[in-house]
């Protein structure tokens, strides 16, 4: 399957990987069912968001999208088709790594790995704004993450975060291993100097900022009860897990009680369970691939 890569930025970690799931069998409004269009495309895209501390160059959009699409395209093919239109997988600009040590001085200027928070989070907004001009989906999308990149996915529905990008919000955020309070991971690990090191390599050593950015922290409008368009939330977790441990997501469906009662539409929040250590997630593709799936069967319940 072709992928074909857009710059949205001019850094060289400012891009997106963009993949057609089934181009030859058109969808159309009644086939979704899932929801009011408010782009052109009745159809849903996938937009992944990579994990790595927010600072490993090891992985990438396009190591993150492959192996789930390959699984995903098989599964639509030989089953009902899923109602999705596109898969993109962002890729930004990444903090510094320990482990893979550049000059300060490194040239070209936009390969330096250096971005500190909202960097990231700048980022993921950038590059959904230039999907959103080019293809016009609205909120006619799903966000997924995988561990830093669940945390970029709920924050990019924080009203209280704003990189002056603005654009319509997800109809459901599909979150793997994720992180979401920065403090309690911390404390949760506090024998591995390494949790510290990424999380004030990313956001700084002032934490009550990463309180603020927390997705599980923030409470009110400020935070994921602002997220008005979102419909449905999953969030994954291993048992095998041994980097990220369940109490980030149980933490995170705690403070999502009071959006999932809120608003005038219903809304639905899940928990799934699924295998392998942290990165297998995504790396041999078949969790991720599930977990998308679960996440439209919970959409296509709501009738979206």
């Amino acid at each position: 399957m072709s992928l074909e890569t857009f710059s949205y930025g001019d850094h060289a970690l400012q891009t997106i990987t963009v993949a057609d799931l089934h181009p030859a069998q058109p969808l159309n409004d009644a086939d979704t069912g899932i929801g009011t269009n408010t782009g052109t495309d009745a159809r849903y895209w996938v937009i992944l968001i990579h994990g790595g501390a927010w600072r490993d160059p090891t992985q990438t959009s396009e190591s993150y999208l492959t192996p789930a699409l390959e699984i995903l395209r098989k599964t639509s093919s030989t089953t009902s088709p899923l109602p999705i239109s596109r898969l993109a997988s962002i890729s930004y600009r990444l903090s510094a790594h320990p482990s893979h040590p550049q000059d300060p001085s490194t040239e070209p200027t936009n390969t330096l790995r250096a971005a500190k928070h909202p960097d990231h989070l700048a980022d993921i907004h950038a590059a959904l704004a230039f999907l959103q001009a080019k293809y016009k989906f609205g909120s006619n999308y799903v966000l997924v993450g995988h561990s830093c990149g669940a945390t970029l996915a709920f924050q990019a529905v924080m009203r209280g975060i704003s990189s002056g990008k603005e654009c319509a919000a997800p109809t459901g955020i599909l979150g793997m291993a994720g992180i979401y309070d920065l403090r309690l991971l911390r404390d949760s690990h506090r024998d591995i100097s390494a949790y510290q090191e990424f999380i004030e390599g990313a956001f700084g050593d002032d934490e009550p900022l990463w309180d603020s950015v927390s997705p599980a922290v923030v409470e009110g409008k400020e935070g994921v009860l602002g997220w008005e368009e979102g419909r449905a939330v999953v969030l994954a977790h291993s048992e095998e897990d041994g980097l990220c441990d369940l109490a980030q997501s149980l933490k995170m469906k705690e403070t999502l009680g009071a959006w999932e009662k809120s608003g005038n539409e219903r809304r639905e929040i899940h928990f799934l369970s699924i295998k392998g250590e942290h990165d297998e997630a995504w790396e041999k593709g078949e969790e991720l691939a599930r977990g998308i799936v679960y996440t439209f069967e919970k959409l296509q319940d709501l009738k979206v």
